[in-house]
């Protein structure tokens, strides 16, 4: 079956022109599903870790400290009002450097990957974003929730953390669900410091093949899948938070 499709496609080239060799090439197949596996690996890192950033940031700024409340807030400034693209490049050549050791022969070795460092920067970008987005889900919560939950014996911080920011998520699910999605596509931005991902594995294809618009097209729809299925699942997960009768 695999080898009459690659056999069609190829039959296809010769006949028309249009070369997919993503789908007769082995040696191109597995650089091209690679670099999906690649993207996909770094979203779902992103998404996990920018999570966790919203979350501790929105605790941070429910504190009393004032430091750690201005802390926060300079980071969301300085992320948010910055291109990814920059700070992309201020980590990985900025800073990548700094933190390099010699091997055996002088040579500077990075302790952090491109990979790593696109995974460090999308994710911070990304928290930036999700620390407002939930900020604006605690204070959708109604003053009454909170001050049920402080009758009932919660401590400040167990209040925060049992009651309101269960809630503030529900709230702010859909915005924070969007934003997923942006940092999903965002992920192509790594190919500037050669993340092989797939616009950086089709890249080396049609730099190989000189077949440019079968490949741009193939990634066009690559990504239109990677992210209706993203979309999808967070749909569901949408769902599966609402409560019937709270107005979430």
């Amino acid at each position: 079956m695999t080898e009459s499709i690659a056999g069609w496609f190829k039959h296809l080239h010769e006949r028309t022109g249009i070369n997919l060799t993503v789908f007769y090439d082995a040696f191109d197949a597995a650089r091209f599903v690679a670099g999906v596996a690649t993207t996909i690996e770094l979203a779902l890192i992103c998404v996990i870790l920018s999570l966790v950033i919203g979350l501790g940031g929105v605790i941070v700024q429910g504190s009393r400290s004032r430091l750690l409340k201005a802390v926060v807030n300079a980071y969301i400034q300085f992320f948010r009002n910055t291109p990814s693209l920059i700070q992309l490049y201020f980590f990985y050549f900025g800073l990548g450097p700094l933190i390099a050791l010699p091997n055996a022969s002088g040579q500077s070795v990075p302790l952090v990957s491109n990979f790593a460092w696109a995974a460090i920067c999308f994710s911070i970008y990304a928290g930036a974003f999700n620390i407002e987005i939930f900020r604006a889900g605690v204070e959708a919560v109604s003053r009454s929730t909170v001050e049920a939950a402080e009758a009932l014996g919660y401590t400040r911080l167990k209040s925060y953390i049992h009651v309101i920011l269960p809630l503030a998520f529900r709230y702010s699910f859909p915005a924070f669900s969007n934003n997923m999605v942006n940092l999903t596509k965002l992920t192509s931005v790594s190919y500037a410091i050669a993340v092989p991902e797939i616009l950086y594995a089709s890249s080396q294809i049609w730099s190989d093949a000189l077949n440019v618009p079968e490949m741009m097209n193939i990634v066009l729809v690559s990504y239109v899948l990677i992210v209706s299925v993203f979309v999808y699942a967070m749909g569901r997960i949408e769902r599966a938070l609402r409560l019937p009768g709270v107005g979430i």
